[in-house]
């Protein structure tokens, strides 16, 4: 009975958004991020029992893989707006910008850090050991990393960065698409509910849960990020600062819930695996799909032009990504490797002039050379993901190890 209160709330949750949507229902903008806000939550609980259920009919890699994709939908529909009215006026690519830079720290900065809090609270451990098949996310996530150095560089966004990183997507969906399926560990809950059901409604039912929450996440990630900026503004607080940290927490919470979620069950691989899945869609396919939009909304072939302030917070943002590829090549995050990357992200956010960025950036290449230097099993780890890139090898004989 309670489980499908439970199932029930989490549908009747973004029913209310978008019922508001359908009727063109007009709400003030503290209102309309309670509401959407609200959706989001609902949908997020969906998803993570769609996942968890979809792991018995495809490789669990891929289920996390289209979780995480869905889950960042919120992110890619308020950054692709942005990027398409960039077409339109070049003003809006600052916020394309920071929307981006500040999805990405937060995911690792607050995102990372959550998943061995809340299980370390749940068991007492103090270390999440992550499965040999999350070395395919590591992989793709340590190449879109690399590659990401060559945006602050160029100066712009363009066609040639949407080809490299799609590229290392469609090569990251493939690896996941490889993996064998395990019929996946329910410990009661809606997912037990579903599995008891006969495989073809099982997969419907699960498709639709998918699409709903999908859906529902959709409709609410830009009214829900518009009322907080909104709500914000009374504030007067820089918009910069507002795109690039209140609008990534409204549609990041999806990804923060599912795997808080999944953690809190004593599944912190699943969780991380979900965060890091979600880490390589931002790092490859949103960050690819801008100038694509940019281009379609322009009407005409052309880069997007950076300036200084958003070099600095790419540059950033690349390096504190090459520090978490580091720690995490271990295939291990332990709780002072969670709280050390939560106080480096932190600390960062009161100190926004230039040579502060730079600082902090530089710090995290050191550390992360550091790191490499000092952790022979990160070094191994990192050593093994770069012979797999040399010998072309993918997920298959990652699993197979």
């Amino acid at each position: 009975m309670a489980t499908t209160l439970r199932l029930i709330a989490a549908i009747l949750l973004p029913l209310q958004w978008i019922g508001i949507r359908l009727f063109d229902v007009h709400l003030p903008p503290q209102w309309e991020a309670v509401g959407a806000g609200l959706a989001i939550f609902g949908a997020a609980f969906i998803l993570s029992w769609a996942a968890e259920v979809a792991q018995a009919d495809i490789p669990q890699a891929l289920a996390l893989a289209f979780l995480a994709l869905v889950a960042v939908l919120p992110e890619y529909a308020v950054d692709i707006y942005f990027a398409w009215s960039a077409g339109k006026d070049p003003a809006y690519i600052t916020y394309a910008a920071a929307n981006m830079t500040g999805a990405n720290r937060l995911l690792i900065g607050l995102g990372w850090a959550s998943v061995v809090v809340t299980f370390w609270l749940k068991t007492r451990h103090r270390q999440v050991v992550l499965d040999r098949s999350r070395s395919v996310e590591l992989l793709h996530l340590a190449l879109a990393t690399t590659y990401s150095f060559m945006i602050p560089l160029k100066g712009t966004l363009s066609a040639l960065d949407s080809t490299v990183l799609l590229a290392i997507f469609v090569s990251y969906m493939i690896s996941a698409s490889k993996a064998t399926i395990v019929e996946p560990e329910l410990d009661g809950g809606v997912g037990e509910l579903l599995m008891q059901m006969r495989p073809t409604p099982r997969r419907l039912a699960t498709i639709a849960m998918f699409v709903y929450a999908g859906l529902g996440i959709f409709l609410s990630a830009e009214p829900f990020a518009e009322g907080l900026l909104a709500t914000g503004r009374a504030f007067a607080i820089e918009e910069f600062l507002l795109v690039q940290w209140l609008a990534p927490l409204a549609s990041e919470a999806p990804e923060f819930i599912v795997a808080i979620v999944f953690a809190s069950r004593g599944n912190p691989g699943a969780s991380m695996g979900t965060l890091v899945s979600s880490k390589v869609n931002q790092w490859t396919l949103l960050i690819g799909m801008l100038p694509l939009a940019y281009n379609l909304s322009a009407g005409h072939f052309g880069a997007m032009r950076l300036d200084a302030r958003q070099i600095e917070e790419i540059f950033l943002t690349a390096a504190q990504s090459f520090f978490a590829v580091a720690v995490l090549a271990n295939l291990s995050f332990s709780l002072f490797e969670a709280g050390f990357i939560f106080s480096l992200f932190a600390t960062q956010l009161f100190f926004t002039d230039p040579l502060s960025r730079h600082l902090y950036a530089i710090a995290y290449l050191a550390l992360a050379a550091t790191w490499l230097i000092v952790s022979r099993s990160s070094r191994q780890g990192l050593t093994a993901m770069a012979v797999e890139v040399w010998a072309g090898k993918g997920i298959a004989s990652s699993h197979q190890k």
